[in-house]
């Protein structure tokens, strides 16, 4: 009987620690005007070269050294986690055990047609884009992107960072299965802010003065924005600035997957209490049961229809029980009449599909 009480202790305290892996394989992200692969210590002098740290207090409210000595933390730590070695024997490990993914951005692309390569002189590499403070307990990780001063407003960072974070949302082993994408941000980049919303982000919180404006000598707010994985559309974020899917990126299928149950729940919506629809969505019997339930009674009140609905959305992409993809055509053939947040409704980025994802979740809001 104790034996199996030891058992028991160790399966509880393994789940309870909701730990990391020991070492992890980076891999490869592939965007249409720029690529991504694990950054090394070799692409950090590649930063200095692209002038990556100018403006640095404008753009995340550090100064430009400060910046990079963070900058050259995160590799390494990166670096540190691929080859497998513990916070405490990396030299710059997080004493909370979290991790960091550094990737370094390329591009092929020519923009001034001169023949060559715009960033030859530092083997294509353009910045970097990390995710930091990943935090195994709480599932979440912030994200950061770093690009050199000729190469920002170009279109790179909303062309990798939703493909990052589809990476950091997918449920393992396909991703990282994170709850919890955030960044922060200086008021004053409102540029940042704007792509952010786009891409899905709502602002959370606020420090106050928590950062210095040395160009008008005050002190400026820290915004904290994020989203969360049953909230998040990897392919609208994608489509919000005209760019594709490409499906053999990691964690791809299983938001294809997410995104055709969506669909089925907005067919089930449209014509009501039927399960005709359902079926001819591909949707498994266990979704469509879901599907089919009636408002439930729960601590907070009555759950209406679109809380069931979202509630198995998310269950179903977190925990990756979710039916194999459909082609592309097929896919491509429902997309204007049967998904729920269409080309129709999002007309300008203030009124983006993303604003509607999640709002009828039930949150706790009685400390508001």
């Amino acid at each position: 009987m104790a034996g199996t009480n030891e058992v028991l202790s160790v399966a509880t305290d393994t789940q309870l620690r909701r730990d990391l892996p020991d070492s992890i394989v980076i891999p490869p992200i592939r965007g249409e005007m720029v690529h991504l692969r694990p950054a090394t210590v070799d692409d950090l002098p590649r930063l200095d070269e692209l002038d990556a740290f100018y403006g640095a207090s404008k753009i995340t409210g550090k100064d430009a050294a400060t910046e990079r000595a963070v900058v050259h933390t995160w590799v390494r730590r990166s670096q540190a986690w691929e080859h497998g070695q513990a916070p405490t024997e990396s030299g710059v490990g997080d004493p909370e055990s979290r991790r960091t993914i550094a990737w370094a951005v390329l591009t092929d692309a020519d923009h001034d047609d001169d023949g060559k390569v715009d960033a030859s002189s530092t083997a294509n590499v353009i910045g970097m884009i990390f995710l930091i403070d990943i935090d195994g307990w709480s599932r979440s990780a912030r994200i950061q992107i770093i690009l050199g001063r000729d190469y920002r407003g170009r279109g790179y960072s909303r062309d990798a960072m939703p493909r990052v974070m589809t990476y950091g949302f997918a449920p393992e082993p396909a991703g990282l299965g994170m709850h919890r994408i955030w960044v922060s941000v200086p008021e004053k980049n409102t540029r940042s802010i704007s792509v952010y919303q786009s891409l899905g982000f709502v602002p959370s919180g606020t420090s106050r003065d928590a950062l210095w404006d040395a160009e008008n000598s005050k002190y400026q707010d820290l915004i904290v924005m994020d989203t969360l994985v049953d909230e998040y559309d990897p392919i609208r974020s994608l489509d919000a600035f005209g760019m594709h899917l490409i499906e053999d990126n990691p964690g791809v299928k299983e938001a294809l997957s997410a995104r055709e149950h969506s669909i089925a729940i907005q067919q089930k919506r449209s014509t009501g209490s039927g399960t005709g629809n359902v079926a001819e969505a591909g949707v498994s019997t266990g979704a469509a049961d879901i599907l089919g339930e009636a408002p439930q009674e729960t601590g907070h009140g009555t759950r209406s229809a679109d809380d069931v609905s979202r509630a198995a959305q998310h269950q179903d992409f977190a925990e990756g029980r979710v039916k194999e993809p459909h082609t592309v055509a097929e896919r491509v053939a429902d997309e204007e009449s049967n998904w729920p947040y269409g080309q129709g409704e999002r007309k300008t980025s203030k009124e983006a599909w993303w604003r509607t994802l999640g709002r009828g979740r039930k949150r706790d809001t009685e400390s508001e």
